[in-house]
């Protein structure tokens, strides 16, 4: 339980000037997430904004590194979004796991890392110590909606 005194991950959201978006619905066949014990795996999600719109294009041609790390950061609190969704507070996140980020990038951009960090800040932002996760950063040729970033997340929680 929360103290008065004690910075919240809500309090760290609003300081960042941010709020959690609805979670949209699935494009396809699949839960948003699925618990395993004390483990929850979230579904890939991708840069899309509080209206609605998708942040697309190829990281490496249309969209800069720079660009694609804001997108990251999208997908982060779409992440949160998803979280706060199926736990109804983010305090009963224990340690986020491990991240998977894929790139939808140019064959010869080699700075998915970067790109991906923008996820991985916000994380550590929001939640301290347990937003500190395993990561792996990836090019891929082409993502649904031609969307710029997709995430996808294991996340460990208590009850």
């Amino acid at each position: 339980m929360h103290t008065t005194s004690e910075t919240t991950c809500y309090d760290r959201l609003r300081a960042l000037g941010l709020t959690l978006p609805a979670v949209p619905a699935p494009i396809g066949n699949f839960n948003h997430c699925t618990r395993e014990g004390n483990l929850l795996f979230l579904s890939g999600q991708g840069p899309v904004t509080v209206s609605g719109e998708l942040m697309t294009g190829k990281v490496g041609d249309t969209v800069t590194t720079e660009v694609a790390y804001a997108h990251a950061q999208l997908v982060g609190l779409n992440l949160l979004s998803v979280l706060h969704d199926t736990l109804g507070d983010l305090a009963r996140v224990t340690r986020v796991v491990k991240l998977l980020g894929m790139v939808n990038a140019t064959p010869d951009f080699t700075e998915h890392p970067r790109v991906i960090n923008g996820c991985s800040d916000l994380l550590v932002q929001v939640l301290g110590d347990a937003g500190r996760h395993s990561r792996s950063a990836v090019g891929v040729g082409s993502l649904p909606n031609n969307i710029t970033v997709e995430i996808e997340a294991i996340v460990a929680i208590r009850d």
